[in-house]
């Protein structure tokens, strides 16, 4: 017989890329399980970007209580740090009533950052490095080193003010998350994590998620998503926030600035989802210990019902 010597607090995560499926698993295990649901999603935190963000709805919200969504404004710098610090409360306060939190989400540096995982996982962002790289042609080099000098003082005494590949590199990490990069380094080698967490992945052929990634993008198109741009643009959320860079809201901000006709923004938000897709595979592939579910060979119900029965084993309630 397993005898738990782990005196770390077990969780239960459901991952994948987007568009596989998470949240209808989440919500369903919610329900079974008695679990409410951490998301795990760096977009799903900002108010105001709900069709962007495929965001569960209120009534679903009212049937399975959701935390880490709309707790921030657009305009509000919120780092992983602050997602560790915030989920690691909800933890705690879901176990005091009683209830099981239950993770779910896709974005694998939060993950990251509540696990304690953090130094070799630095995330990237091509848009956020566009705009540093259109900067250093318009400034020049020197005005991104006096932002580096402001934002990591530490970094800047390693890096050599004309090493441009480095000093990018920290603004990059440094405006991704909301803290610098010496900041992460220092912080992985004093943390450890006090969770054990066993991962549920959902996985489909790529052509199947394609599809749903297609049908995705175009129902968020038809349900409002331009208007939700538009309304930001309008109440003075600048195109320049990293809220707004991410696929979607970027390609809309320039359809809506006259840079690409809709379909052009439709088009480039389904190929930037599909790279994102990708590089989630990338991270997630490294994540254990995780139970893996194919949902182009399984049934959802047959799904549901084997990823119960390890969740109720991990936390301590299956036999």
């Amino acid at each position: 017989m397993d005898i738990k010597t782990d005196k770390r607090t077990p969780l239960i995560a459901i991952i994948g890329p987007t568009a596989v499926g998470k949240t209808l698993l989440s919500i369903e295990i919610a329900k079974r399980l008695g679990a409410e649901v951490i998301s795990v999603d760096s977009r799903q935190v900002y108010r105001y970007l709900d069709v962007g963000t495929d965001k569960v709805s209120y009534e679903t919200r009212r049937q399975v209580p959701h935390h880490l969504i709309d707790v921030a404004d657009p305009d509000q710098i919120y780092s992983a740090a602050d997602f560790a610090a915030q989920a690691s409360d909800a933890v705690t306060r879901i176990m005091k009533r009683g209830r099981t939190p239950l993770l779910a989400g896709g974005t694998p540096f939060y993950y990251r950052a509540l696990c304690g995982v953090l130094s070799q996982d630095l995330p990237k962002d091509t848009a956020v490095r566009e705009q540093i790289e259109k900067e250093m042609q318009t400034d020049g080099l020197g005005a991104l080193y006096e932002e580096l000098k402001r934002v990591d003082p530490k970094a800047s005494f390693r890096i050599h003010p004309n090493d441009t590949v480095r000093t990018m590199r920290a603004i990059e990490i440094y405006r991704i998350t909301g803290k610098s990069a010496t900041w992460w380094y220092e912080r992985q080698e004093r943390i450890s994590s006090s969770y054990d967490i066993l991962y549920i992945g959902l996985i489909r052929s790529r052509e199947n998620l394609y599809k749903n990634i297609e049908e995705r993008v175009k129902k968020q198109f038809e349900s409002g998503y331009p208007e939700e741009v538009e309304w930001l643009l309008s109440n003075g959320y600048s195109p320049k926030l990293p809220a707004m860079q991410g696929f979607g809201y970027r390609e809309l901000v320039w359809y809506l600035t006259g840079k690409c006709t809709l379909e052009e923004a439709l088009l480039g938000d389904i190929r930037s989802t599909k790279a994102f897709s990708r590089r989630q595979m990338t991270w997630f592939r490294r994540f254990e210990p995780a139970i893996w579910y194919d949902l182009d060979c399984s049934k959802i119900e047959d799904v549901i019902e084997s990823a119960l029965l390890s969740c109720s084993k991990h936390v301590g309630r299956g036999k």
